[in-house]
């Protein structure tokens, strides 16, 4: 078995139920602000802790600082659009799209890496699409979701898609050529101040919910996100990134299960063929 495989599944695991949190955090109308803070805070003091008592290696500050930068952003911007996304859409419709995102990733990494796609890859790559399409459809079939905030929910998404593929290409370029533990302390300090930055623009309304219960939410997400981010870091360094994000790309399954069994999300024929082509397309990919 490759050395890859199961801190891939792991990640995969961790970080579903991560994934899980950020419908929490719009169920329960936490400020994203505040969820976001707490989360990139506690994994920067945890990855900085841990990178103090471990061996240290040379490492090219110039690089470690672009790659971080670079990740940085754009996993605020997938985290911030993730959960403002699920406050317009359901979770089923925002997790399943969102996902597609392993097929820019694949994309990438077939032509810059030069990692072999074979006949059945390119199939899983095709059905990505049709699943793309067939909850696309559901969306705007929804009816019970007025369209301005079907709109706004799109917007969310589409940032969410794009910034999360920016996320996981700079996570291999991070994992190839850094120090993994040095990296995510960088990179989500960066995330720290960012999202301090940026807290009245995703403030889109006032709400009367205390900020402690959504720090709190935010340290339990930073807890998962951290394991399973080394996790997934770990897995990069030892094996091809168009596989391994296709596997990681799964843990949208655990957070709509989550979802279903917990807030009752009901799961339309449409969707649920969706969900069925997504993990399709995710098995094909990784063949």
């Amino acid at each position: 078995m490759d050395s890859w495989y199961f801190p891939a599944l792991f990640a995969l695991l961790l970080m579903g139920i991560q994934r899980f949190f950020y419908k929490v955090a719009a169920e329960r109308n936490y400020p994203t602000q505040w969820v976001t803070f707490a989360f990139m805070a506690t994994v920067t003091l945890l990855s900085g802790g841990t990178y103090l008592f471990q061996q240290h290696h040379a490492v090219n500050i110039g690089v470690l600082a672009t790659i971080a930068l670079i990740n940085s952003v754009s996993f605020l911007v997938a985290t911030v659009s993730h959960i403002e996304a699920l406050k317009y859409i359901p979770a089923n419709i925002a997790y399943s799209i969102i996902r597609l995102n392993v097929v820019v990733v694949a994309v990438f990494s077939i032509v810059y890496f030069k990692e072999h796609i074979s006949f059945l890859q390119g199939i899983g790559l095709l059905t990505a699409i049709a699943a793309m399409v067939v909850l696309t459809i559901q969306m705007g079939a929804d009816n019970t979701t007025p369209l301005q905030r079907k709109r706004q929910g799109a917007v969310f998404i589409i940032l969410a898609l794009l910034s999360g593929s920016a996320a996981s290409i700079s996570s291999k370029f991070a994992a190839v050529y850094t120090d993994k533990l040095a990296f995510m302390a960088l990179s989500y300090l960066m995330g720290v101040i960012g999202s301090l930055a940026i807290n009245k623009v995703v403030t889109h309304h006032k709400t009367t919910t205390s900020r402690w219960p959504a720090l709190g939410l935010g340290m339990v997400m930073g807890g998962f996100n951290f394991t399973g981010f080394y996790a997934f870091l770990y897995a990069l360094e030892r094996g091809p990134l168009s596989l391994i994000a296709a596997i990681v790309g799964m843990h949208f399954v655990i957070a709509i299960i989550l979802s279903a069994l917990i807030y009752h999300e009901k799961v339309r024929p449409a969707g649920l063929v969706g969900i069925l082509l997504t993990i399709l397309s995710i098995v094909l990919i990784r063949i």
